[in-house]
């Protein structure tokens, strides 16, 4: 029984008495001592009859020695045990292994793995492909948006309204009074899914606890129930590489701020110390009140399916772009832009590439460059033939098509490009520089906003998306060569060895302006 650096040791336990509700009646917490003399504590997680299962990830390599006791209950089967094992150094090509699990930068703008190497945030939102898909289509799945450079899977790890049961038509947990208990059946199915993510190079995001509207777990479970299931898929999935979504969609001031940080606090006061945020409901912003608890690490919003000049301008110059300076910083990342072929919610605009390019580029460039998420309709229902959002009434009139129509589409070729894009400058410390543009359209409508970014070194990026004439400040700490990047193909043109006071891009589509030597 041993494992590589980073990699996940997994073995079994098992009890002396037969619980009659295992999660809530009993917990066994094991303590590894790594080579060094530090110690980690994780949860083991009930994993069906009498068996107590055990993940734990070593960031260290030598010997390691376990130990195990109950802190609920007891069982002589579960407390007491020990072991160990080996944790040698990893041999492979999977970055997370190379490199390690995420934390943030040094200035907490940013993400990076243990080492320090920069983490861009490239996640795609299939929030229901872990439990409605299967082994052959998650395959598939992962293995073309590895090809497409995409970093994070964003996925429901419990049921929801769009995935009440998974492809067994079973539920995560069944009601028990005021509590609950779990359906190990449907985690032991989901698995092989959740690890997949890692042995494709992805980081794992789950959604522990869907929370938008009363009939979602988050929403209509009490506390103690909310707790119970959260702390039983923490403790299942924490070893792998994965950053934590506690809530998701929700609206925590309506559920309950202080429900929240309890919630946070009880879940993650053990474990492997991964990374963990919440994810808001659209133009919603609780950065503000969750910043200062210890277990909150991203400033997660979704900036959502508007297509009106409120819904804009809130991206573009609300709280994203006005409030990412709070204290202590954290990075500011949009979970959930505009999903690729889904409808407006107020001109029923259908929302192509165009559109999710510009939701993005504005994300990257109104707060610090962290990352983004990508959304297609087809992707996240992840319906296998032509039929209704479950939960969602009329989402998409009513006929959202199949998951593999949303494989390859420009939108996702765009977002592969935009990842080569910033990859080819220092991004991890582009933070806003609107105060270089002068004469811009801005005021006139959020459609026409640019947004301007620079890096530490002076390179300056501008997003124009509508192309025309933008002026520069005059002063302002910005030089030649400028080229011009086209979002669309990712080529770039050298335009001028020097910069006048203002900048005319080809035409009126959205254009990319890059200046300084980077």
């Amino acid at each position: 029984m041993n494992t590589h650096k980073y990699g996940i040791i997994d073995f079994v336990i098992n009890s002396d008495n037969d619980h009659l509700n295992p999660v809530r009646d009993c917990r066994v917490m094991v303590d590894f001592s790594g080579p060094s003399g530090g110690v980690v504590s994780v949860f083991a997680f009930w994993d069906g009859g009498r068996a107590w299962r055990v993940r734990f990830s070593p960031e260290e390599v030598g010997e390691w020695v376990w130990t195990s006791r109950c802190v609920v209950g007891e069982d002589s089967g579960l407390g007491g045990l020990s072991g160990s094992f080996q944790c040698s150094e990893y041999q492979g090509e999977n970055a997370l292994y190379q490199h390690g699990p995420l934390k943030l930068s040094d200035n907490r703008q940013a993400l990076v793995h243990e080492d320090g190497r920069p983490f861009f945030w490239l996640a795609d939102t299939a929030w229901n492909g872990v439990i409605r898909g299967d082994d052959e289509n998650w395959r598939e799945y992962l293995s073309v948006r590895a090809d497409q450079r995409f970093s994070v899977i964003q996925f429901v790890a419990s049921e929801w309204r769009s995935a009440p049961v998974d492809e067994a038509g079973e539920t995560s947990y069944f009601a028990d009074g005021d509590s609950i208990s779990i359906n190990v059946r449907f985690f032991q199915r989901m698995d092989r899914r959740v690890a997949m993510i890692n042995e494709f190079g992805f980081v794992a995001s789950p959604v522990v606890l869907w929370s938008l509207i009363e009939e979602d777990p988050g929403f209509k479970l009490s506390e103690a129930a909310a707790e119970l299931l959260a702390s039983y898929v923490v403790s299942r999935y924490d070893a792998y590489q994965v950053v934590w979504i506690l809530g998701g969609d929700g609206n925590y001031r309506k559920i309950g701020i202080d429900r929240w940080k309890r919630l946070g606090r009880s879940v993650f006061s053990f474990g492997h110390n991964r990374l963990s945020t919440l994810h808001d409901c659209g133009q919603d912003w609780v950065g503000e009140l969750f910043r200062d608890e210890d277990w909150y690490d991203i400033v997660s919003y979704q900036s959502g399916h508007g297509d009106c000049e409120d819904h804009l301008r809130w991206l573009v110059e609300g709280p994203p772009a006005s409030s990412w300076e709070g204290k202590p910083a954290l990075p500011v990342i949009n979970m959930e832009p505009n999903y690729e072929t889904s409808y407006g919610f107020q001109h029923k605009t259908v929302f192509t590439d165009y559109h999710v390019r510009r939701a993005a580029y504005w994300s990257l460039l109104v707060s610090p460059t962290a990352g983004v998420s990508y959304g297609h309709d087809s992707i996240w229902n992840w319906n296998s033939e032509t039929g209704p959002s479950l939960g969602h009434g009329d989402w998409h009139d009513g006929a959202v098509p199949p998951w593999r129509e949303g494989l390859n589409t420009d939108g996702i070729r765009n977002m592969t490009l935009l990842r080569g894009i910033f990859e080819r400058m220092d991004w991890a410390s582009l933070t806003p520089y609107q105060s270089v543009l002068v004469g811009c359209s801005n005021d006139e409508t959020a459609a026409a906003f640019v947004a301007a970014a620079r890096t530490a070194s002076g390179t300056v990026v501008i997003y124009a998306p509508l192309g025309g004439t933008v002026g520069l400040a005059p002063g302002s700490a910005i030089s030649g060569p400028l080229h011009f990047v086209d979002p669309r193909t990712g080529d770039s043109a050298l335009v001028s060895e020097e910069l006048g006071n203002q900048i005319n891009f080809p035409d009126d589509r959205d254009w990319l302006a890059v200046s300084g030597g980077e």
